[in-house]
């Protein structure tokens, strides 16, 4: 199989699949164009904004993204393309669309409210508790390795105090695109531009920003990147949705979906052969495929991310219902082709079966890059424009999952009676300025002091989290009389995955901590503690959702 069959073949499942299995979920659960949506019943104009279809599914595809469906594939790779592909294409259909379908539909039935009110109303106090700790512990990790991987792509200044001229100009691409998202905000807030006006306006300003950032490349170092940028997201995680993150996100996903086009006709002129064997074995490097394939390829597959993007913020900009479906089965089946694309790039790269050398982000560069020059695009220029897109998609899931942690940490200290009277502390921890601030400087902390200490849990903990979302929603599509039978399968797998994952990672530690092998406490204890939190922690959460989903009650 070369790497234009295999990305044909892949996009032709993904869209049948999304023809009949989406819209027989939507069907079966029940779509309802004419019920006023969150959007409109609580709308504020920060969080809660009545959007169109065209600029909340580029909010959902840009947050979702990211690094995560490149990355992924390119590592798993050492396992052989076979294995990758399949559960790219498979998981992503049937697990990973239908988790992301599943909690935005949850949560626009819930008045917008993120999975941990949902569990709160169908699962009990102690379940939301127990996940909104998880999900804000979860967002932490997050942002804190999204804000160093955006810092370390910003250097223009490295260590040594050379000059990077790529980094930047993809520094000063980001700034000119944040600008862009201002002006792109009011326009389509002010004279409600339709989707054709605002997408002709966003690719004018998409030019325009490329061409100023190729102009006016910014030198600084990684410290300063990571002040500023501590900065940005600060203020992104407060401000209305309408003012940067509807527009930066929608100017991004033309940025991505004009990538992926680019890299499908590049693979159908030069039809790349794919120089990765099919199955390497069950352990490679010491990983063993199960369960670290479906821990190492998240997005593009299923990723618990997404849930909490769906149900954090999504929900609370769906103008009508009959948007969920595109918005969210839609959005993850794009995500998979990319994770194809990605899977191709790195298998046309490789000799011999050897694996090339160098990070995801460049792997995946160099691949598409050298697609691209078969169509006449010179290599430079479209190696540095895949790696600002890439950067570009870091810095949106960043300040997205920052606006997450901040909704998780004030759900935490609120209740859902906003005329109900808190205790003074919890009022004060519950108010969006102070969540934001907290939020925010740990995340800060993490970066500089080194998230890479917990990073190896990341991947255990988003999956996890999308086993969590998946028997939340499973409750409540019991216990409303709908037939959830296409959760069951996933829930239990993603179970059986992550606890896995967990168990070896917190045996590993045990056993190095009992020999001579030397174990530094500042890592190894750091990881060992949060493994053992994570793992009793989702125990707890799972158990009370199957309990309620066998109809008894949690203990």
């Amino acid at each position: 199989m070369n790497g234009l069959t295999m990305v044909v073949l892949s996009a032709v499942i993904l869209i049948i699949a999304y023809l009949l299995y989406g819209r027989y979920l939507a069907k079966k659960w029940g779509i309802d164009p004419d019920k006023k949506t969150p959007a409109h019943e609580f709308r504020d104009d920060v969080d809660y904004v009545p959007t169109p279809l065209s600029v909340v599914f580029g909010h959902e595809f840009a947050s979702i993204a990211g690094a995560g469906p490149i990355t992924g594939p390119i590592i798993a790779a050492m396992f052989g393309w076979v294995p990758v592909l399949l559960w790219v294409i498979f998981g992503g259909i049937f697990f990973g669309a239908v988790h992301d379908f599943v909690a935005l539909y949850a949560s626009v039935k819930n008045k917008g409210k993120t999975i941990g009110y949902v569990i709160e109303l169908y699962v009990g106090k102690t379940g939301k508790y127990l996940f909104l700790s998880f999900v804000w512990l979860l967002t932490l990790l997050a942002v804190a390795a999204f804000l160093d991987i955006a810092a370390g792509t910003f250097m223009g200044i490295m260590p040594d105090g050379s000059q990077n001229p790529a980094n930047a100009t993809v520094a000063s691409t980001s700034i000119f695109f944040i600008i862009a998202a201002f002006i792109l905000g009011i326009f389509m807030k002010k004279w409600r531009l339709n989707g054709l006006k605002s997408g002709i306006l966003a690719v004018i300003l998409l030019i325009i920003c490329i061409a100023a950032g190729l102009s006016f490349p910014i030198f600084q170092t990684k410290f300063f990147w990571i002040i500023l940028i501590t900065i940005y997201i600060f203020g992104a995680s407060l401000i209305p949705v309408w003012t940067l993150l509807q527009p930066r996100d929608y100017l991004n996903s033309f940025l991505l979906v004009f990538l992926i086009i680019g890299a499908f006709v590049g693979i159908f002129v030069s039809a790349p052969e794919i120089n990765l064997p099919p199955f390497t074995g069950w352990v490679v490097n010491g990983q063993y495929l199960f369960p670290m394939l479906f821990v190492i390829v998240a997005c593009g597959a299923i990723s618990g991310i997404h849930g909490i993007i769906a149900s954090g913020t999504v929900s609370k900009q769906i103008d009508n219902e009959k948007h969920i479906l595109p918005v969210s089965f839609g959005a993850m089946l794009l995500e998979s082709l990319l994770s194809v694309i990605a899977l191709v790039a790195v298998a046309s790269l490789a000799i011999g079966g050897t694996m090339p050398q160098g990070t995801p982000p460049v792997i995946f560069a160099k691949g598409v890059s050298a697609f691209l020059l078969k169509i006449g695009i010179p290599v430079q220029f479209s190696f540095t424009m895949i790696i600002l897109a890439v950067s570009a998609f870091v810095l949106t899931s960043l300040d997205t999952a920052a606006r997450v942690g901040r909704f998780a940490f004030q759900e935490l200290f609120s209740g859902d009676d906003k005329d109900a009277k808190l205790h003074p502390i919890a009022k004060f921890l519950s108010n969006k300025w102070i969540a934001s601030i907290i939020t925010i400087t740990l995340c800060y902390i993490l970066a500089i002091a080194g998230y890479q200490k917990i990073w190896p849990l990341f991947g255990s903990a988003n999956q996890l989290l999308a086993a969590l979302v998946l028997v939340g929603c499973a409750v409540f599509i019991k216990r409303t009389k709908r037939q959830g039978a296409a959760l069951y399968f996933p829930m239990i797998f993603m179970l059986l995955v992550t606890f896995t994952a967990l168990f070896f990672l917190i045996k590993d530690k045990v056993i190095k901590l009992a020999s001579d092998a030397p174990f530094a406490f500042a890592a190894d204890g750091l990881q060992l503690a949060l493994a053992l939190f994570l793992f009793i922690l989702g125990l707890m959460v799972a158990a009370a959702g199957i309990s309620k989903l066998r109809g008894k009650e949690a203990s």
